[in-house]
């Protein structure tokens, strides 16, 4: 079967975009990088049911109406959600963007992606939790073991900055400055973008500690602060991996109080960090620098209180406005997905 001068363009583009332009441009997140590739495997999927091969792969199977057609099939016959086929649509029109970059007369595949209409979802209450939650949750973990000093150190970083899961786990040894009158870390979030997050001095005596302890008194600035041993290496833990350690320690907190969620997940550290923070009389808007967003509208999402209680923070905006490498691969069984270099 021939291949097609236009198909062997893509084959590169897709290449070159996963393994060169994505990791130097767009994310350093493994998971993220991840989520790219799982988004292009899934689209040349789809393609391959509809008969696309790498003899009449053209720029036609790039066009709107494709990508419509990929969206049903991943709602209906993979039973993917709402959300997911939006976190889908989001990235694949990012490969569409770097295509147009690459090449001009493709720029159009990008302009016509911007008019498909995202799926209806519903809008997910996230349960508060409070300080006493919270406290009893860091009760849990056993100071007597590593792993235990180890999961009580993530848990209060994660609380006290309000970082995302993966912001933490993606933390090195370089990142922290712990010495000085103001103790902070960088935080590598959405985007790439890095922001500064202040350490409160509890923080920063425990951070200490484990860092002393754990990794020894003269630290590898490169090490993962907090990491999976494997062998002799020091490896990024995974997020669903302290995802199970979360839930273990909700549930066990749980039998002990019921302001802990039995079913906790880490972003919900996140949310109640940033709700307490307004219960504490913090602006609005200080509140939306600390959590990384772009806008207010996000931060409100973000705050378990009620209707009152919103309307009462948005009335500091005034004031605030005032002062403020390639992969090889092979031709094994012929198949488009085998030609664009992608796993089936």
């Amino acid at each position: 079967m021939k291949n097609n001068a236009e198909a062997i363009k893509f084959s590169k583009y897709i290449s070159d975009y996963l393994y060169n332009y994505a990791p130097a441009f767009l994310s350093r997140s493994k998971d993220t990088l991840k989520s790219y590739e799982d988004t292009l495997v899934l689209y040349v999927k789809f393609l391959e049911k509809e008969g696309i091969t790498s003899s009449n792969l053209s720029r036609k199977a790039f066009e709107r109406t494709y990508i419509e057609k990929w969206i049903l099939w991943l709602k209906n016959e993979r039973n993917c959600s709402p959300d997911t086929c939006n976190n889908r649509i989001s990235t694949f029109r990012g490969f569409l963007k770097y295509l147009g970059f690459k090449d001009i007369k493709l720029m159009y595949l990008y302009e016509e992606s911007r008019n498909i209409h995202r799926l209806k979802t519903v809008k997910k209450k996230v349960t508060g939790v409070s300080k006493k939650g919270i406290q009893e949750l860091l009760n849990q973990p056993d100071l007597r073991t590593k792993i235990g000093r180890r999961d009580y150190t993530l848990l209060m970083l994660m609380y006290s900055s309000a970082a995302r899961i993966n912001e933490i786990l993606s933390l090195k040894i370089k990142d922290l400055f712990l010495e000085g009158a103001h103790p902070y870390m960088n935080l590598f979030g959405k985007g790439e973008k890095i922001r500064t997050a202040f350490l409160m001095p509890r923080t920063v005596s425990n951070l200490n500690g484990y860092i002393e302890s754990v990794h020894g008194k003269n630290p590898n600035p490169e090490d993962y602060l907090f990491f999976s041993p494997v062998g002799n290496r020091k490896e990024k833990l995974t997020q669903p991996a302290i995802a199970k350690r979360i839930k273990k320690y909700a549930v066990a907190g749980s039998a002990k109080s019921l302001e802990i969620p039995i079913n906790l997940h880490s972003h919900q550290l996140r949310h109640a960090k940033a709700t307490h923070w307004l219960e504490d009389g913090m602006n609005i808007v200080q509140i939306k620098f600390l959590l990384g967003h772009e806008s207010v509208e996000t931060t409100m999402k973000y705050l378990d209180v009620t209707i009152d209680e919103k309307a009462k923070a948005l009335e500091t905006l005034e004031d605030e406005k005032e002062t403020s490498l390639p992969k090889k691969w092979k031709m094994d069984d012929g198949s488009l997905s085998e030609f664009l270099g992608l796993p089936r």
